[in-house]
């Protein structure tokens, strides 16, 4: 469904300044897939987010969604695309629902503009989030749990191959974020939507079979469930078996490796040491302190 080869984005904030969003990121999600995107602030995860729904174009690398390359795709072309093969969720209902609606009004929005209207599909889709006995009511009298069903009953209306959710449960509690997670899972078993989910909420990423963390505009590492491990990774016989999940990092295609900062800590890295040594070790790759080999010698 989605394929991301040294996906690089580069904004211009003043006359001589560039900032570089996306610095060669590397990523492949199946059809069908159920997946996560986790990143700090200013990672590029929304940055990500913008370039797999075409709000934003790529400045450089390769990006195909569905067979169709983002990067030629002429302007006409992107509005269909945004119709037709992608769906967003956002955060903010604000983004996603008109006020003075129904419920059901606001999900046969986009079929109006699509140009076609289906009252019974808007109907169904509702009944489908658990939503089927509040069609006419408006968003004053739903709650925000109700308000982010509703948003993304509409971003199903076009029956899209894709679903775009940009921190889902970001406005709702712990229990209602179980429940919003729960019907995602519901969505992309029964209607076999992909489905891509940027948050922050590492509780949220235990439930996914695959979460992809983005550090510095890269791939840095995927953590994946143990089943999914087993199933497709290699035979972990070597992990500890009461872990639900394993992280692996990720090599970009010139080989280079993001370290996470804190495991540099941990070993003694100093934040200014921007270098080490690099051994071969009985069929392993060792990283060692410089500093430290000299103490020792």
């Amino acid at each position: 469904m989605i394929e991301c080869q040294n996906l690089v984005k580069i904004y211009k904030v003043a006359d001589e300044l560039e900032v570089m969003a996306l610095q060669g990121l590397d990523l492949t999600v199946d059809k069908g897939e159920l997946m996560g995107i986790i990143g700090s602030s200013g990672s590029g995860k929304s940055t990500l987010l913008n370039m797999l729904g075409g709000l934003d174009r790529p400045s450089a690398g390769k990006l195909i969604i569905d067979g169709k390359n983002l990067l030629q795709m002429s302007d006409k072309a992107l509005v269909q695309y945004k119709l037709e093969t992608v769906g967003f969720v956002w955060q903010n209902n604000a983004r996603n629902l008109i006020p003075y609606l129904t419920a059901r009004q606001n999900v046969e929005l986009p079929m109006l503009l699509k140009g076609k209207r289906k009252k019974e599909w808007a109907t169904e889709l509702l009944e489908l989030v658990g939503l089927g006995n509040r069609l006419n009511n408006r968003l004053s009298e739903l709650s925000g749990g109700e308000q982010q069903r509703v948003a993304i009953a509409i971003a199903l209306a076009n029956k899209p191959q894709l679903l775009l959710a940009d921190e889902p449960t970001g406005n709702v509690d712990t229990k209602t974020a179980d429940i919003i997670l729960d019907l995602f899972r519901k969505l992309n078993r029964e209607l076999g939507v992909t489905i891509v989910i940027v948050t922050h909420d590492m509780q949220l990423t235990q439930k996914m079979d695959r979460v992809v963390a983005i550090r510095d505009g890269r791939t840095s590492s995927e953590i994946l469930s143990r089943k999914y491990f087993d199933e497709a990774i290699i035979d972990d016989s070597e992990y500890e078996q009461e872990h639900s999940h394993v992280e692996l990092a990720v090599l970009d295609q010139a080989g280079r490796l993001q370290i996470p900062r804190d495991y540099l800590e941990a070993v003694g890295f100093e934040p200014e040491n921007n270098k080490v040594q690099i051994e071969l070790q009985d069929g392993r790759i060792v990283l060692l302190n410089p500093k430290e080999i000299q103490k020792v010698t």
